[in-house]
């Protein structure tokens, strides 16, 4: 797969997709398909990523991620890049999720910090390399300190970007001035990991967003990112402040347990989230339902 300054590796436009759960509590691949085609076909999407955070991957089997990912791939593969997430905190499983994404067809590989265990610097850059020694596909770090409980520092990224398959960066640090630095000294193409952080990120070399509220705001942020590439930074800043009250509402309760609600009540039939995660209350999706009508 190939990246240029016009149309970045994995594209500009990404959502973290979530997983549709049936009544049964198992996954619904008839609806995953359909949300998928939604956001690619009518959203104006890049690519998805399959089995992260807000995937809830955490309470998916192996055997769900792989049907799942499978499932989208078929689904809009041929004109949307999807990417796997596989990270765990134990490099071996991590490693045996990338060749199961690569066999089911991914484009790539979302790799997060190996979360709770917090290893030292030196073993955290091992196990990135070890990952990305296993496969042949291109690797996007997910650096989100706030939950793997460690940043990936600044000098590990950049000594990381020599692996000629770690290619870009996730980024919900939160801290605009460490992803400078790492733009500037490296070759890594940066995610916002973080919606409101999308412009901000765009102004110090960003390439594009993983999203959350892209369940619903994808062809506004498009058109962000159209103007913004464009050189239109006028255009791109109205864009930006119509979207903040979107960027902000979808985490007034947990991510996941917000686009849920709110695509279900948006035509979608996605299901609740798993436990531990419930249901959102009632004033907050009203009050989020309220923006979307408004911004959107």
């Amino acid at each position: 797969m190939s990246a240029s300054p016009e149309q970045p590796i994995f594209g500009r436009l990404l959502t973290a997709m979530i997983t549709p759960f049936g009544p049964d509590g198992k996954v619904n691949l008839t609806e995953a398909a359909r949300l998928a085609q939604h956001l690619v076909d009518s959203q104006g999407h890049d690519g998805l990523v399959i089995n992260g955070t807000t995937g809830e991957s955490p309470t998916t089997s192996d055997e769900e991620k792989r049907e799942l990912l499978g499932t989208v791939i078929e689904a809009v593969g041929d004109r949307a890049s999807v990417v796997a997430g596989v990270g765990t905190f134990d490099t071996h499983h991590t490693i045996e999720l990338s060749r199961q994404a690569a066999d089911a067809g991914a484009d790539g590989l979302l790799v997060v910090t190996p979360y709770y265990s917090r290893p030292p610097v030196d073993a955290l850059e091992e196990h990135f390399l070890a990952v990305a020694d296993a496969s042949e596909l291109p690797i996007m770090l997910y650096d989100i300190p706030h939950r793997a409980g460690i940043p990936i520092p600044e000098t590990s990224l950049i000594r990381l970007a020599d692996h000629p398959r770690i290619a870009a960066v996730k980024d919900a640090k939160g801290d605009i001035c460490s992803s400078s630095v790492v733009i500037a000294n490296s070759t890594l193409t940066y995610y916002a990991g973080d919606d409101a952080y999308l412009l901000p990120l765009l102004a110090v070399g960003g390439a594009g967003v993983v999203g959350t509220s892209t369940h619903f705001s994808g062809l506004q942020v498009r058109a962000l990112l159209d103007a913004f590439v464009a050189g239109n930074l006028e255009q791109a800043r109205q864009f930006n402040a119509q979207l903040l009250p979107v960027f902000r509402g979808v985490f007034a309760t947990q991510g996941t347990m917000m686009v849920k609600a709110a695509l279900n009540r948006c035509g979608f039939d996605v299901g609740m989230c798993r436990p531990p995660m419930g249901k959102v209350a009632p004033e907050l999706l009203e009050r989020f339902l309220r923006i979307l009508d408004a911004q959107l």
